[in-house]
């Protein structure tokens, strides 16, 4: 891994478009946003300098220029799928999707924890970045939260509630306006007999929302609470809890 920043950075967006053609302008943009410099064209192909010579290192005995190929447009980034971290993630993550669609469950979760298992942290955390990465941060962190979602609905449709709170009081720390994790915990909660715990989890959500953003908690929210509180003997089904 490179030590320089912009050298990562160009690093990055190759191996987020691996295979796939990163122009010009598009690393331009990342690295200088508006402002590029009058050298931005000597200075980009210096780091591209500089990662082959890293690739020669590395890959021994296999053109650095086969692996980072220049093309007329821009440069992309040779790299076998199944080295990837992130297209492992994207397709047991796909699959896992399509399974819970299926009503497949446990085959869901499993897909999905195999996804998120492929994560050691936030995307990019030893990136800075600019515009374009930016938004690839955003892209992987919405996709991972759906996931991660998905998987726990998974799981509480089939009765791992107990099992789940602990996972789900951490995320709910983390994400203290993240609605879908305090309604899991909720229904876990309810579902392991504390239902006393499942209403201050709400009051702990409505608190943070009120507080912090002058919002209630969403509609869906607020009727699982009202179901809390009744006692609704429908939330002691096993269920999928939200369709995706």
């Amino acid at each position: 891994m490179p030590s320089a920043r912009k050298t990562k950075q160009v690093l990055a967006l190759l191996l987020l478009n691996a295979n796939h053609l990163v122009s010009v302008p598009t690393f331009i943009e990342e690295l200088w946003d508006d402002k590029p410099p009058a050298s931005a064209m000597t200075t980009l192909q210096t780091y591209v300098f500089q990662l082959r010579r890293m690739i020669a290192e590395a890959v021994p005995g296999v053109g650095p220029k086969e692996i980072l190929a220049t093309t007329l447009n821009g440069y992309v980034l040779h790299v076998p799928p199944d080295c990837l971290d992130l297209n492992r993630y994207e397709q047991a993550r796909t699959l896992g999707l399509r399974q819970y669609a299926a009503g497949r469950l446990h085959e869901a979760a499993h897909s999905l924890r195999t996804a998120l298992g492929t994560w050691s942290g936030p995307a990019l955390a030893d990136v800075k970045t600019g515009r374009r990465l930016d938004s690839e941060v955003v892209r992987l962190h919405e996709s991972r939260l759906t996931a991660y979602e998905t998987c726990l609905d998974a799981e509480l449709a089939t009765g791992a509630h107990a099992t789940l709170i602990s996972e789900l009081t951490g995320l709910t720390s983390q994400h203290p306006m993240h609605e879908p994790f305090h309604r899991q915990l909720m229904l876990a909660l309810y579902r392991a007999s504390r239902r006393p715990d499942a209403l201050s989890a709400f009051q702990r959500l409505r608190t943070t929302l009120v507080n912090e953003l002058g919002l209630e908690p969403s509609r869906e929210v607020q009727m699982l609470h009202q179901s809390i509180l009744s006692a609704d003997p429908a939330l002691d089904h096993d269920q999928v809890l939200v369709p995706r």
